[in-house]
């Protein structure tokens, strides 16, 4: 992507962009992480990137292979997060943890270092992959190791048993084979993996100050979740919009975020984490019940007690009247 006025602003590796979609009737925002490095949005031709899969069963994937060309114009707002690093607060040895897509922002991070714009900085990748065939970027990043001695990827295969190389998930015994002591670890991945990930990282005894990670995305079946009302996932409910002078009702699904019945309903809901952290769709609740996902409940302790919440990380069990910006 290159700006149509102005310049790319000024992004960290690891920080994500955010863009405004019109699909059908409903009106997104969705966020995607920068995989290209910050020094190629400062050259003679400056740009940035993102990385999107095929074959994944969400809508905006299906709608940018589909719908968007070159030459198209799109809305996006970047730079946005706090995962990145920070060379007063983290160590210069990173062993960063991914699973999946969660590869972009380290992928992002070894053109950085191979480039030379993170002085003093060693990564080393671990990778988690079920088949070969399902790592990103992997013939792009082989190039970067080939070429730079300070990047280090070590692919972890639990469904390939013709894999040469690392079987299984990315255990402790993995973690201490490869990490160099007092390094600063960096995770972006499922949520299962971040679960497994981080218990591994306490056993180890890393503090927390040396342990970052990503936003951890909400499971597709929001009724796993501990603390959720079990039954309530198939029901529907009403929800009375109120914006200004304005107030819409629209339908629900208790096991959709109250974003999503937003969006779905065409009604503008600014998010950009989609995960109950930044505070963007941060809205009043004037009646009913709420499920607040406890992965990424980013309120404040006065935001909870008078009854405010981020719309992307809340879930209806009940009728609602909720107040948005």
């Amino acid at each position: 992507f290159e700006a149509v006025d102005g310049h790319i602003p000024v992004f960290q590796c690891g920080q994500f962009v955010n863009f405004r979609l019109k699909i059908g009737e409903s009106l997104l925002t969705r966020p995607y992480t920068i995989s290209s490095a910050p020094y190629e949005a400062r050259g003679e031709h400056p740009f940035f990137e993102i990385t999107v899969r095929r074959n994944v069963p969400y809508l905006v994937p299906d709608y940018f292979f589909e719908n968007v060309h070159v030459g198209d114009v799109l809305t996006g707002a970047l730079p946005f997060g706090t995962f990145y690093w920070e060379p007063l607060r983290d160590t210069t040895e990173l062993v960063a943890l991914a699973g999946g897509s969660g590869i972009t922002p380290f992928y992002a991070m070894a053109k950085e270092i191979a480039h030379g714009k993170m002085h003093g900085c060693r990564l080393t990748i671990l990778y988690g992959s079920v088949k070969s065939d399902d790592i990103v970027l992997k013939d792009e990043l082989d190039q970067i190791c080939a070429e730079c001695p300070d990047v280090k990827v070590v692919h972890v295969l639990s469904g390939d048993p013709d894999w040469q190389g690392e079987h299984g998930f990315i255990t402790r015994e993995i973690i201490e084979k490869y990490a160099a002591p007092n390094s600063t670890f960096l995770f972006c991945g499922p949520l299962a993996m971040f679960r497994f990930v981080r218990k591994a990282l306490e056993d180890m005894g890393v503090p927390q100050r040396r342990f970052r990670h990503d936003v951890v995305n909400n499971p597709a079946d929001i009724s796993t979740l501990p603390g959720y009302p079990k039954g309530t996932e198939e029901k529907t409910f009403r929800i009375t919009v109120v914006r200004g002078i304005h107030e819409d009702v629209i339908d629900a699904r208790a096991s959709e975020s109250v974003a999503v019945a937003l969006e779905r309903s065409a009604i503008p809901v600014d998010t950009h984490c989609r995960n109950g952290e930044c505070g963007f769709c941060r809205s009043q609740l004037l009646g009913g019940d709420i499920f607040v996902s406890p992965i990424g409940d980013g309120r404040r302790a006065m935001d909870k007690e008078l009854g405010w919440f981020h719309a992307c990380s809340a879930y209806p069990l009940s009728d609602l009247k909720i107040k948005i910006p």
